[in-house]
């Protein structure tokens, strides 16, 4: 999946993550409130990328214009649903994250209390075909197994 092009299909395993966000608190203890009177929620997640973004400048390395976990809050609600740094997010609440610019992608995030997400996460196995099958023969695999490599520090959604 490396150096997918926005726009272009995509075959990859997606993981379906549904995460709870928290409300947020001040110092006291009491709700925050947004500019519109809304409880503010907090997703415990930090993303980088876009279509609108410089890929070849990201300190991560990444290899396309995606949307990108760059940061996990521990125990917050993106550690408890087991997302993780370097998780590139296909789908948010139905919304394609693979050809949607950094403010789209925020907005997207923010919109909803519950996220359902679909990622991709690098190291799980490439879907594989068999010689006679037109068809991807799916898999199942632990996805316990495949850990991020680094933690960077990104502006907080």
């Amino acid at each position: 999946m490396a150096g997918h092009t926005a726009g272009d299909p995509l075959e990859c395993y997606s993981i379906p993550i549904v995460l709870h966000k928290e409300p947020e608190r001040d110092d006291h203890g009491n709700p925050v409130v947004g500019t519109d009177g809304k409880q503010k929620y907090r997703c415990g997640f930090r993303i980088g990328g876009g279509i609108d973004q410089d890929n070849t400048k990201s300190p991560q390395g990444y290899p396309d214009k995606g949307i990108y976990v760059t940061f996990i809050h521990e125990n917050g609600p993106a550690a408890r649903t087991g997302l993780q740094v370097h998780d590139k997010i296909l789908q948010v609440n139905g919304h394609d994250l693979t050809v949607a610019t950094h403010k789209k992608a925020v907005e997207y995030i923010q919109r909803k209390p519950v996220l359902n997400m679909l990622v991709y996460r690098k190291g799980v196995p490439p879907l594989q075909k068999s010689p006679n099958q037109q068809q991807t023969q799916f898999q199942a695999y632990n996805q316990q197994e495949y850990s991020p490599q680094a933690q960077y520090q990104q502006r907080q959604y």
